[in-house]
């Protein structure tokens, strides 16, 4: 492994959920389109990835955004997303992160008391709105690429559960929808390991039951993971809480924004939420998502709504890592 630069970060997190913003030390990325990037990141730059996201400098549940130069000309910046698996197409919290990020480091002309963000993502155009009072970013939300129902009321056999019913959304990634109690689970009283091994096997079974399409690219078909609910999709003032488990195995520690999309797409469709009502979704570390629909469109053949979703990020620290020529294990490595 040749590292020929040290690799500089800023650590923040969402509701809980780390990130590890990419600032410098990546070599330079070729391709057309953010989706060709994306490519080339994980075919030939993935040692970095091990780098960065496992152990010894990270642990199973990190999360990255690794900056790129838009391709899209709207876009004030560009960004893939890393995680123990590979790289997502979508991912909400680091949304909410970067809009402050992106305001703090005066990456976009600064307006009071509401600054916009364009951030281009392997799924598309995603735009945030920083709050700014004197300066200073505060809460972030974001309106989401087209979100759809992909699939309803499904039924699948789930090896050592039963059959269970699900429903598939899009929101930036496509996750199934499951309330935990078919599972004979509580997200929110059941361990997280029993709530990791429910939804990871759902995962699995949905795999190889469900293919799945996106309109505008193969890319962007594929199942990201599996949200367990606490069964409240009805519309409600009070908080729904989910646990989205996603790529392998990991953990989202917040209620996970393109998850939280996806679900009031897939609410939106059975109509049991109207247009610009207000849900909030709570995480298993109790931070809280808003999230409302905001728009009708098409995405291909598919009815489809953008999403607005709000929450907070934190800052936590900066880092800069190097590697060691002959360190083996600080290559990186997981235990599971």
């Amino acid at each position: 492994m040749k590292i020929t630069a040290p690799i500089k970060t800023v650590e923040m997190h969402t509701g809980g959920e780390p990130l590890r913003i990419i600032t410098e030390g990546y070599p330079k990325i070729p391709g057309e389109s953010i989706l060709e990037k994306r490519r080339y990141v994980r075919d030939n730059l993935d040692h970095i990835r091990h780098l960065l996201m496992f152990e010894p400098r990270g642990h199973f549940d990190m999360y990255g955004a690794l900056l790129v130069p838009p391709s899209d000309p709207e876009a004030d910046l560009a960004v893939l997303f890393l995680h123990n698996e590979g790289y997502s197409t979508m991912c909400g919290h680091a949304i909410i992160a970067l809009g402050r990020f992106a305001v703090d480091q005066k990456l976009v002309e600064i307006c009071e008391p509401v600054t916009t963000v364009k951030i281009e993502c392997p799924c598309g155009l995603v735009v945030a709105s920083v709050e700014v009072t004197e300066g200073k970013s505060g809460n972030v939300s974001f309106i989401s690429v087209p979100a759809f129902a992909f699939a309803i009321d499904q039924i699948v056999d789930v090896k050592g559960y039963g059959q269970v019913q699900f429903d598939i959304g899009y929101g930036g990634a496509f996750y199934a929808l499951a309330s935990a109690d078919q599972l004979n689970l509580d997200v929110r009283n059941s361990p997280t390991r029993d709530l990791v091994d429910a939804a990871d096997t759902l995962s699995k079974a949905v795999r190889t039951s469900l293919k799945l399409s996106h309109p505008d690219s193969d890319d962007l078909a594929f199942l990201y993971g599996t949200i367990l609910t606490d069964g409240r999709d009805d519309y409600s003032s009070d908080p729904t809480a989910n646990i989205c488990v996603f790529a392998e195995r990991q953990v989202d520690r917040s209620p996970t924004g393109s998850g939280v999309t996806a679900r009031i797409a897939v609410q939106h469709h059975k109509e049991i939420i109207k247009q610009d009502q207000t849900r909030t979704f709570e995480s298993v570390t109790g931070s809280l998502f808003t999230a409302q629909a905001v728009q009708n469109l098409a995405c291909g053949p598919h009815k489809a709504i953008r999403v607005k979703v709000s929450g907070k990020a934190h800052y936590l620290g900066e880092s800069t890592f190097t590697y060691e020529e002959g360190d083996e294990i600080g290559k990186g490595f997981l235990l599971k």
